[in-house]
């Protein structure tokens, strides 16, 4: 198959599947979800990602109705499904308890439903240069939740198409938070700088693998909060996700950044690669 779609128990073609106008995420965004990428047909980190839609969704209240070796084990087997072997995998869970419109939300124990598309797509290249552009951090206070509640993000990221950059770094006053879908980190000195997995930033699973990169390679790594002057400043400004694992900016409001320790970059882009690539083989 093409693209390849789930809905409560039954499969079909993504342009062939329907949901109910009762599902509370039509009125509400009332969910959660996670993605990653495959490649020969293996998902990468799907336990990381398992386990982070499951805390997505907890701290939400929303019960879900799978165990996480089954819903493991449906992802896994769609993908299996798709003609093609690298794939972005999307994944979203929203309340159950469907019905009449109603703020206050279902407390019976009603099970999550679950939405699952398989596209093919393959991930970003590792070594292209982006550019980037800032915007103060208007999103509520719960950023660690990967909530489907996106407009900020949606037009955060269309004002970096519109401007010609790749992505919006976002800060709250003079502290950089992360980017409209992706982390922000910095390498200062020879340290790999990030923000701490608070509330204000999601805990990236690109990012939880470049601190390993990190320790493996034996450079330093400082989970700390930074500056957007500091961001200017240092030696390299690094966006990761799922899809892109470890890129570098050039260019950040119009002005070049980074470019100044080419050879540290490297090696943790090349580690993070080799990473995806082995355990996808």
């Amino acid at each position: 198959m093409k693209n390849l779609a789930y809905y409560n128990g039954k499969f079909g073609e993504l342009e062939e599947m329907s949901i109910p106008m009762t599902d509370r995420v039509c009125y509400f965004g009332d969910g959660v979800y996670d993605a990653t990428y495959s490649r020969n047909h293996k998902i990468f980190a799907l336990d990381e990602h398992i386990d982070r839609i499951y805390n997505s969704a907890a701290l939400l209240r929303i019960e879900i109705a799978q165990t996480k070796e089954e819903m493991k084990a449906i992802l896994n087997e769609m993908v299996a499904k798709m003609d093609t072997g690298e794939n972005f995998v999307y994944w979203q869970v929203t309340r159950g308890g469907t019905g009449r419109r109603n703020h206050v939300f279902p407390t019976d124990g009603a099970k999550a439903n679950l939405w699952i598309t398989i596209s093919p797509k393959g991930i970003v290249d590792t070594y292209k240069k982006i550019k980037l552009m800032t915007k103060e951090d208007t999103r509520f206070f719960h950023c660690n939740i990967k909530t489907l509640n996106l407009i900020p993000a949606v037009i955060a990221s269309q004002e970096a198409l519109e401007n010609g950059c790749d992505e919006t770094v976002l800060h709250r006053g003079d502290r950089v938070t992360e980017c409209a879908h992706s982390n922000v980190h910095i390498i200062k000195n020879g340290v790999f700088v990030t923000a701490p997995t608070d509330h204000l930033i999601l805990p990236g699973i690109a990012r939880a693998h470049l601190i390993k990169a990190c320790k493996k390679l034996g450079i330093g790594v400082d989970e700390t909060p930074f500056t957007v002057e500091e961001m200017m400043n240092a030696d390299e400004v690094i966006v990761s996700s799922s899809g892109s694992l470890c890129l570098a900016a050039e260019i950040i409001d119009g002005k070049p950044v980074g470019g100044k320790a080419p050879q540290l970059l490297k090696a943790l882009q090349d580690e993070v690669l080799r990473e995806f690539m082995e355990e996808t083989n």
